[in-house]
């Protein structure tokens, strides 16, 4: 018997809508991804010679055009069922319900695991590349210096200004909320007397602030996602989104009716993630990350 219920196909739009509101990185999602086949991505990378002084006797300077592509394979591969009994539905006022086992495992589950995987794989890339990580310890009054370090290496190694993402913890929010030598505006809303402290750019830079659980330097994805035990806090990650590729290959939601399945008297609720990020080797100059020492 086919399906009768597809969860996905019925509430798209609202889990759309749900990860763009609730997903905290989903500025680093990467549309439009080309796999060459069932799980790799390959990048471009052309190597291009440069200038030469032209001769006026005819002619031009041929150099060496040559593509060399970067291939990246997914790994980030989740899943999880539930079967919930026909009358435990009932029974429970319909606590058990489609709609609110698909919210609750999303907003406890799914979507933090996420936000973790992504600043962890970030980290991981970053480090695997060869690339430093800054271990000072960030202070109120070291915060902004710290930053502007940040951005000037940014510059230097030709990073679009526009578009940077600052990631940082609440603390680290909070650092900046009240760092030495930085300028407010307070915005007082007509006559209620309420003050607005919210600090959302710096330098045009967009703030994020991720809970600190979901900036940890490495996870235990065996069963959920909780932090390795070797892990460390990351307190910031400042990025461009260019220097990664963060792509969603499937997306599976469904929920299948008694009836419909042949597992029991019941509904059969099953979820299925897969994707992954990468940091772009010829990008990496692109990110600059903080964690504890």
């Amino acid at each position: 018997m086919p399906n009768t219920v597809n969860y996905a196909t019925n509430f798209e739009k609202d889990l759309v809508q749900k990860y763009k509101r609730e997903l905290l990185t989903n500025d680093l999602t990467t549309n439009n991804v080309k796999f060459v086949n069932a799980k790799t991505i390959k990048i471009p990378n052309l190597l291009l010679g440069g200038f030469k002084d032209h001769g006026r006797n005819g002619g031009f300077n041929r150099q060496d055009a040559e593509n060399q592509y970067i291939t990246k394979t997914l790994s980030h591969d989740r899943d999880v069922e539930f079967f919930v009994d026909t009358m435990d539905v009932d029974e429970s006022n319909q606590a058990l319900s489609a709609a609110n086992l698909t919210n609750t495992f999303e907003e406890e589950h799914a979507i933090p695991e996420k936000d973790s995987y992504r600043m962890s794989k970030i980290y991981a890339d970053y480090v695997a590349q060869g690339k430093t990580v800054d271990t000072t310890a960030l202070t109120v009054t070291n915060i902004l210096a710290k930053f502007d370090e940040y951005m000037e290496a940014l510059d230097e190694a030709e990073v679009p200004e526009e578009g940077r993402i600052l990631y940082a913890t609440p603390t680290i929010k909070t650092m900046l909320k009240n760092a030495e030598k930085i300028s407010r505006q307070m915005d007082v809303t007509g006559n209620s007397g309420n003050v607005y402290r919210m600090v959302k750019s710096l330098d045009d830079v967009k703030i994020k602030t991720i809970p600190s659980a979901r900036m940890k330097t490495a996870y235990d994805f065996t069963d959920g996602c909780i932090p390795a035990e070797t892990a460390k806090q990351i307190n910031m990650i400042l990025v461009h989104p260019k220097s990664v590729i963060s792509t969603d290959k499937h997306s599976y939601i469904n929920l299948w009716a008694p009836g419909s399945h042949t597992q029991g008297d019941g509904y059969l609720y099953q979820n299925r993630q897969y994707g992954d990020l990468f940091v772009i080797e010829t990008r990496a100059n692109g990110i600059k990350i903080n964690t504890e020492a």
